[in-house]
């Protein structure tokens, strides 16, 4: 095996080394929910943040937890929004997969 890097190419000229990503957890490994209804015309969210996944596994969480919760929600930021008040029952649903789970605000 060879450590050599390739730096130019005839065809698209220099090539630009990618930076490693490191595997470090974003945050401190605990998953924390708040109810927000701000700007949402009194309408309450539960919103989910401190989830260290990648897109498409939040795509999944996020799909799992809005069937059981029987409503909608999004993925916004990597967070993710349910609607409703559901921040026991998701909770519960999370610390079931292993998550540290914390209350936050009102």
């Amino acid at each position: 095996m060879s450590d050599s890097v390739l730096v130019y190419s005839t065809e698209s000229g220099r090539i630009k080394e990618e930076k490693r990503q490191s595997l470090k957890p974003k945050g401190d490994g605990i998953v924390r929910i708040q109810r927000q209804t701000s700007g949402r015309k009194g309408a309450g969210v539960s919103v989910i943040s401190g989830l260290d996944l990648a897109d498409e596994e939040l795509k999944k969480l996020a799909t799992e937890l809005k069937k059981r919760c029987g409503t909608g929600g999004a993925v916004k930021s990597g967070n993710i929004e349910i609607q409703g008040e559901k921040r026991d029952l998701l909770k519960q649903l999370l610390e079931e997969k292993g998550f540290t789970v914390k209350f936050v605000g009102g």
